[in-house]
């Protein structure tokens, strides 16, 4: 799960009907269709929730006798409500899914098998097949993806040039990644090389794929494997950064936003992130859109991808489901439509051109979209060059199981090689293996 989707904003307090929550009719007393939908914006992003709102007023017109009920809980996904919600039948008709949840979603059957109405969602034969086995359990589906992404090394193109680094070649491994933080680091007071998180869970989220990228596991057989030459290697690195090169900066960050922060302000130069932190930076932060860039991952043995897919109710009925379906497939799935309105997304200000979205890959629809995203870019496109051109090549590694729970763990090594000059490396692998595998002994 990405730590970008836990910001806690306004939750409405929409009381769901039988109907809102999937019920047996699927039916108002006029023998219209009730669905609802989760994933609205918020009231404090004006612009995106009134083209949210412009958007069911179209779909409920082309499709008459619909009726479309958004709920703007945000973040979509709340891992402190998720189950409760589900396990108490008040999750929408409509519902979003982290990657990380999809498996324990079909397990409890807690999202409908819509194998047989597959079509209605008309691109979803051009979504990648590995996607598409993910929401694939028996043969059968259980939800419809729409955001895949994997991890880079994003980076201030700006702070490259001042350092005497060219911000067309960027590092590719992880000795050239510490040796362009020491020349950043080298730039004065306040700046830093190489931004790194130690706790919150981001740390250890970050040590995974620092992990993956030198080509270490995190879970194999059931039990932990961090505790490895690639794990250790993780550490050792950032703890020579910090303490040999002084180029990671004193200061713990903890926490998703903090990292993103310092990354606007414009006086560090790395971080490994998605796409996805790009757009953050700057539309969230308002970093300066020419200064960043994002190429693969140091070593690129592999990265971590993630990913989000929208299930329906299981308590849905067959009109509910046709409905939320056809909704999936124009606000989330249509070239031009719904959130790949890329020209409406530039005129309300949003940070259209990055790639951070490869679910479609190179299928037709994908090719269109990544086409009118070039189209509408308002962020210099030629920046993310080098991730789209080493990325695709990269193997794929999905979330450990109990992965949040594993994050905290690797938090408490993280933050000792940040803020011990004496930690000892060794036995922060071996104490955090153990309590991982009492953790996983639990499943």
């Amino acid at each position: 799960m990405k730590p970008r989707n836990l910001a806690i904003l306004l939750t409405t307090g929409l009381a769901f009907t039988a109907t809102a929550c999937g019920g047996d009719s699927g039916s108002d007393a006029g023998g219209d269709v009730t669905i609802t939908v989760a994933c609205q914006p918020a009231k404090t992003a004006p612009k995106q929730r009134k083209a949210w709102d412009d958007d069911v007023a179209t779909f409920e017109k082309a499709h008459p006798g619909v009726k479309v009920k958004s709920t703007d809980q945000q973040p979509c996904f709340d891992p402190k409500t998720f189950a409760a919600k589900l396990a108490g039948g008040q999750m929408e008709t409509v519902f979003m899914v982290p990657v990380t949840n999809y498996a324990d979603v079909i397990a409890k059957k807690q999202a409908k098998d819509i194998t047989a109405s597959t079509g209605l969602v008309k691109n979803y034969g051009d979504i990648k097949q590995d996607v598409r086995d993910m929401v694939t359990k028996d043969g059968k589906v259980y939800g419809v993806p729409n955001v895949s992404y994997s991890v880079g090394l994003v980076y201030n193109r700006a702070l490259f040039e001042k350092a005497g680094l060219d911000p067309d070649n960027p590092p590719k491994t992880w000795d050239e990644v510490r040796t362009a933080a020491k020349k950043i680091a080298g730039l004065g007071d306040g700046y830093t090389g190489y931004g790194e998180y130690g706790g919150g869970n981001t740390g250890g989220w970050h040590f995974a794929q620092a992990l993956f990228s030198r080509g270490g596991e995190m879970v194999s057989g059931g039990k932990a494997a961090f505790d490895s030459p690639e794990g250790k290697a993780v550490l050792q690195t950032l703890h020579d950064m910090r303490w040999k090169d002084d180029s990671t900066g004193s200061k713990l960050l903890i926490g998703w936003e903090s990292l993103m922060q310092q990354m606007a302000a414009g006086k560090t130069g790395m971080m490994l992130g998605a796409p996805d932190v790009v757009t953050d930076v700057v539309q969230k932060f308002q970093g300066k859109p020419e200064d960043y860039g994002i190429t693969g991952i140091p070593d690129g043995k592999a990265s971590l991808t993630g990913g989000e897919a929208y299930m329906v109710n299981p308590k849905a009925s067959a009109a509910q489901t046709k409905a939320a379906l056809e909704w999936i497939d124009f606000e989330f799935n249509t070239p031009g439509k719904g959130r790949f309105d890329f020209g409406r997304g530039k005129l309300n200000g949003e940070a259209v051109g990055v790639p951070n979205n490869d679910y479609m890959g190179d299928s037709p629809t994908g090719k269109k979209i990544a086409e009118d995203r070039k189209a509408s870019a308002v962020l210099p496109v030629a920046n993310y060059e080098p991730y789209v051109d080493t990325s695709a090549g990269v193997e794929a590694k999905l979330e450990p199981e109990k992965a949040q729970e594993l994050y905290a763990v690797l938090d408490v090594a993280m933050s000792a090689v940040l803020t011990r000059e004496n930690a000892d490396i060794d036995k922060l692998l071996s104490d955090a293996s153990t309590k991982a595998n009492a953790i996983l002994a639990k499943s």
